[in-house]
């Protein structure tokens, strides 16, 4: 794989410049594993790669890539079969396993014996905690890891697989160890996680963006029944994402789509402003009448200059005034405010009427979050007021790193302009577990992890 990699390097059209390159995916029928696949294919990626990486994995799957029409666009199609066995969406699937169902009913009834109960076997999307089938996420780890592609890619992976299988423990109640995927499943997982991994690295750019997400309609089949599209692991994964729905009734964004964009995509905006160099359409399987089912990935650089490595975006602003708010409580908001997807908050000492002293609490936050966000505040807080103003806000270009310590992976932030890394600190959070699971020093681990990052980056 290593020498396969080597070989196709100069063939790869993507390859960093000074100049800012994006990555931006037109969610307007959704996307799923495949599609992203398919669009990765169609905008250069070499077939080839991915075809190497399915077999570095060497977990009996195989990819079959074609060219198909969808409601007039012409686009790729990427298959996953395992050990023979095609994957299927999951509405298809659930068609043919009522189908079938019922044909052996009517069959069994004419012969006086009893119903099958499984009569095409477990589906391969679905994911059980506490199954005692399939593979478990350690497992999954441990091929990944042993795969012969880059570390970068396996990183990315593992991420990607980790945020997938920490959806379906929380809506299980489970825990993440605990996740088992169906052998049919797992594996088409992993083929198109792991894919993805190495294909975005392919591509070169130092940010992907999404527009907002098209969801579907209708409800799915799951094994633990029937289910508003879109599906539970699907809504988890999609917290803090814009979304809607078209009225399609079909399950347009999947867990594992929905996974390569919560670990993958920087920022959801509108198509942003750029020199297009090439586009990419990944199809669906379903062709909807008048519905171009297809995932579009457009690739191209920034506008020159300092725009180049600058990210502008708009952002709105909650300020509230608390003179009669206890201390202690001002803490426990802002972490609130965090956790429920605030892209900063903080308090300044402020002298208020009457000589009061208090605090001006400051909230930056994505305009879709501003509501959530102010009801929070009145909730929590003494205030009773909270104003609001939008701004633009210029941003460096942050992509995440994952790197290894003698105690754990950190994650670490990477900053960069015009393609140059400029700052790089490690994920806090990541370093406090790591101290108080190991019982080392905050700071060693922090150390630890900048010198990891530094060793790999040179």
């Amino acid at each position: 794989m290593a020498e396969f990699l080597s070989s196709i390097t100069t063939c790869v059209p993507f390859v960093v410049n000074p100049f800012m390159r994006v990555a931006y995916l037109d969610c307007f029928s959704g996307i799923s594993g495949d599609m992203f696949l398919g669009a990765l294919v169609d905008a250069g990626v070499p077939e080839q790669l991915l075809e190497a990486t399915v077999s570095a994995l060497n977990i009996g799957a195989r990819l079959e890539v074609s060219r198909v029409i969808r409601s007039g666009i012409g686009a790729v199609k990427v298959d996953v079969y395992s050990h023979g066995e095609k994957d299927l969406p999951r509405e298809v699937y659930w068609e043919q396993r009522t189908a079938v169902a019922s044909h052996a009913h009517s069959h069994d009834h004419a012969h006086n014996h009893a119903p099958s109960s499984d009569a095409a076997g477990p589906h391969p999307h679905e994911h059980h905690p506490d199954h005692a089938h399939g593979r478990g996420l350690a497992e999954i780890r441990g091929i990944i890891r042993d795969a012969d592609i880059s570390p970068s890619a396996k990183q990315t992976a593992l991420r990607i697989f980790e945020a997938l299988a920490a959806a379906e423990a929380r809506i299980h109640s489970s825990e993440i160890e605990k996740v088992h995927f169906h052998e049919v499943g797992a594996v088409d997982a992993m083929v198109d996680i792991t894919c993805a991994a190495v294909g975005v690295e392919a591509l070169g750019v130092q940010e992907i963006v999404s527009s907002p997400l098209n969801v579907g309609g209708g409800t799915v089949q799951c094994a633990h029944g029937t289910f508003p599209v879109p599906a539970p692991a699907t809504v988890e994964l999609l917290q803090g994402a814009p979304v809607y729905s078209s009225g399609i009734e079909a399950e347009l964004v999947t867990p594992t789509g929905a996974a390569l964009l919560k670990t993958l995509v920087t920022r959801f905006s509108s198509f942003p402003a750029m020199k297009i160099e090439r586009t990419g359409y990944g199809a669906g399987t379903r062709d909807f009448p008048g519905h171009a089912n297809v995932v579009r990935l457009t690739l191209g650089e920034l506008h020159g200059g300092i725009e180049a490595g600058v990210v502008h975006e708009t952002i709105t602003i909650l300020d509230a005034n608390l003179d009669d708010l206890n201390p202690q409580v001002f803490g426990y908001v802002t972490d609130r405010l965090l956790e429920e997807g605030a892209l900063d908050a903080f308090g300044m000492p402020v002298q208020m009427k009457k000589g009061r002293p208090g605090m001006l609490l400051t909230v930056l936050c994505r305009r879709e979050d501003a509501d959530k966000l102010t009801h929070l505040i009145f909730r929590e807080t003494t205030t009773l007021g909270v104003r609001r103003r939008d701004e633009q806000r210029n941003a460096l270009a942050r992509r995440w790193a994952t790197v290894s310590t003698p105690w754990g992976d950190v994650r670490m932030k990477v900053a960069s302009l015009n393609g140059t890394v400029t700052n790089y600190a490690p994920e806090y959070e990541d370093c406090r577990r790591i101290a108080a699971e190991k019982h080392v020093p905050l700071k060693d681990v922090m150390q630890a992890a900048l010198q990891a990052y530094l060793a790999t980056s040179r």
